[in-house]
């Protein structure tokens, strides 16, 4: 009888103690996870949000003992205290993908090989369907490419899943807790426990950071579409729903513009307005480029025009109450003498078409050489670089009455005429690639926040040229510019 009482009892304490087919790790969405080798994070999801506001977390599925086979994930009952459910439908599970890097960007903090970056929905938002591992039929693929839910994970492997947490406006603030789970053919689910702190107060609708990020144009390019076919359109808007979703100004299209007249004056039907209007309306636009007047001899011949063109923009987003919104993207990266002549003599031009069109351009606050002329009085928004920026002179700029941005390009760090250059030359500010940390991409909101920066820009968020490829399989920008143009693969 012994002999069987200890049984009893050691069989108990050898399963308690049995290691699981899979292990979960909470890891926060600003850290990447390779597919191999130590994950460090938290035995518990914990996040913190306003209502209207979405945050990211990470749940990485390890396969311990064995092969995984068609692994899914889900979230279950998560409720408040007073039993208040947090909605299932405001959490969405995307499968990260890995890319490869085979040329590292010059500074690069994290090494080449396969990196976690595109984001696969389990859910095509658009169908409702399951996005469905791919797989091989008679003679055709079915699925997709790279499928969201029911993959597959290799032993001593790493597979991150990350999830959007959206709390509803109409949401009730309290603390939600409840639990995620995942499972696999033939092994015991697992899960992790959730924490969801909703905060007593509303995020607006639109983004309350200034931004600029390009269009999205260049898409129909890239998928062979003509830009007036309805597929474009249908491609262009769920694009800038994209955009807006993160708190990003998409810019309006160029099938919403009306074309100016012979004089190069423009005007607004109805129609015209109305489409503006819902556009502006629907993406919760705070911001928006005036378009460029499109006239080949601005200082010559067609003068007259371009000062008609844009004071008849101007007139009408002052009607609309929009003129407070909108700016003119004047000039991008005046490097020589030659630029900065250009700048003052546009800035004069549109100053005259009206004074109060806000002229931006992607410039630092000082000189790059004292010879050339100054550009003061033609800017009203200054966009230096990250690493170009430097205090006094912003402080400068924003006494005259200015307004200053910042901006993300390749590996830049502070230039040679930099005022203080000799106090930041070692310095290195955030870059927007994928082999660094990914915290370097929310760290620029927070370099604005303590310079009285108040605009951001980035140059695209879909140019996957320099050369023509496929962003899934060469991330590389000019080979060793590893993400940098785009923020959304196609």
């Amino acid at each position: 009888m012994k002999h069987v009482g200890i049984l009893l009892v050691l069989l108990p304490l050898t399963a308690a103690v049995a290691e699981p087919d899979i292990r979960l790790t909470a890891v926060p969405p600003t850290e990447q996870v390779r597919q191999t080798g130590e994950v460090e994070g938290y035995s518990k999801i914990r996040i913190q949000l306003a209502k209207g506001e979405t945050e990211s977390y990470q749940i990485v599925v390890t396969a311990m003992l064995e092969n995984l086979r068609g692994v899914e994930a889900e979230a279950g009952e998560i409720e408040d205290a007073s039993g208040n459910p947090f909605p299932s439908d405001a959490i969405a599970w995307y499968r990260e993908a890995y890319v490869p890097i085979r040329h590292s960007a010059p500074r690069a903090q994290l090494p080449p090989g396969l990196v976690p970056d595109p984001l696969v929905p389990f859910v095509d938002p658009y169908t409702g369907d399951p996005v469905r591992q791919p797989k091989w039929s008679g003679n055709h693929l079915e699925g997709s490419r790279f499928g969201g839910g029911r993959f597959d994970l290799w032993r001593s492997h790493h597979q991150p899943l990350w999830i959007d947490v959206h709390a509803p406006r109409d949401l009730p603030a309290g603390v939600y807790q409840g639990k995620v789970s995942v499972r696999a053919k033939g092994v015991e689910p697992v899960s992790m426990p959730i924490e969801i702190e909703v905060w007593d107060f509303e995020l607006p609708e639109g983004p309350t950071h200034q931004n600029h990020f390009g269009p999205v144009s260049r898409i129909a390019s890239y998928y062979g579409l003509k830009s007036a076919s309805p597929e474009f359109e249908v491609l262009e808007d769920r694009y800038s729903a994209m955009l807006a979703d993160h708190r990003i100004n998409p810019a309006i299209p160029h099938r919403l513009l009306p074309s100016p007249d012979e004089n190069g004056k423009v005007s607004f039907p109805a129609e015209v307005d109305a489409k503006l209007t819902e556009f502006v309306g629907r993406y919760h636009v705070t911001d928006f480029d005036i378009p460029r007047a499109p006239f080949g001899d601005p200082f010559g011949k067609d003068r007259e025009k371009v000062l008609n063109f844009y004071r008849s923009w101007y007139e009408f987003l002052e009607g609309k109450d929009w003129a407070d919104r909108a700016y003119f993207y004047m000039q991008d990266e005046p490097n020589d003498a030659t630029a900065y002549e250009h700048v003052r003599d546009m800035g004069a031009l549109v100053a005259e078409a009206d004074p109060g069109i806000r002229k931006l351009v992607v410039e630092q606050t000082y000189t790059q050489d004292p010879e050339w002329v100054d550009i003061d009085e033609a800017i009203d928004i200054w966009c230096p670089l990250f690493g170009f920026i430097d205090e006094g002179t912003i402080r400068d700029a924003l006494d005259r009455g200015d307004e200053v941005w910042s901006y993300s390009a390749l590996i830049q760090t502070a230039p040679d005429y930099h005022p203080n250059y000799e106090e930041v030359k070692d310095d290195l500010p955030p870059f927007w690639q994928i082999d660094f940390p990914s915290i370097h991409y929310r760290i620029g909101p927070w370099i604005n926040r303590r310079y009285g920066i108040t605009g951001l820009l980035y140059w695209s968020t879909v140019y996957w040229g320099s050369p023509d490829r496929n962003p899934w399989d060469d991330p590389g920008f000019r080979v060793r510019w590893n993400g940098d143009g785009f923020l959304m693969y196609p």
